[in-house]
């Protein structure tokens, strides 16, 4: 498909970006969405899902980074869009080990769809969660949260000191708790 088909879409165009951030976002778009979007496909297999990790990225580019900073544009689209790609391949994991547990569930103690749709939503917020915490509280929460370890354990396993570990479930809790609230 010629680099002049594509065209940026109005999302990405934003009237609140600068002339010279919009233009050079445009350009990003016509000349290089083609490109990455045959990349994630072969990734992925799904144009659907594709499009929709493209469609991200380009967004994520818009809301984070200064454009005019990008020198290799291909390069910097396959990070961004690798970094998404991981959390959709983790998010698609979640559900899908969620499912799975609750297909072996009796069919009196399934929840309801509507239920269902609450839980996987849940647990997509606190995916979310989990992943704004730094790695070493993210793994602390989780071995004690999945696992039932103790913190005398999670400092043992982790190579870190009983108030490191207090310090980092702190830090996920409240965490937990801005989620809920």
């Amino acid at each position: 498909m010629p680099a002049a088909s594509h065209v940026a879409p109005a999302c990405l165009s934003e009237a609140d970006a600068s002339p010279p951030t919009r233009s050079r976002l445009d350009g990003l778009y016509v000349d290089h969405h083609g490109w990455l979007l045959a990349w994630l496909q072969r990734k992925l297999g799904n144009q659907h899902d594709a499009a929709d990790l493209a469609q991200d990225t380009f967004v994520r580019i818009l809301a984070g980074r200064d454009l005019q900073a990008i020198q290799q544009p291909r390069a910097y689209l396959a990070t961004v869009a690798r970094g998404l790609l991981v959390n959709w391949c983790q998010r698609q994991a979640l559900e899908r080990a969620y499912l799975q547990a609750l297909a072996a569930l009796p069919e009196p103690q399934a929840p309801s769809p509507e239920q269902r749709l609450l839980i996987l939503q849940t647990l997509h917020q606190v995916d979310a969660m989990l992943d704004t915490l730094p790695a070493a509280a993210r793994r602390a929460f989780l071995l004690s949260q999945i696992e039932g370890l103790g913190y005398d354990e999670i400092a043992r396993r982790l190579g870190l000191s009983l108030s490191t570990v207090k310090r980092h479930m702190k830090l996920a809790f409240v965490h937990c708790l801005a989620l809920v609230e």
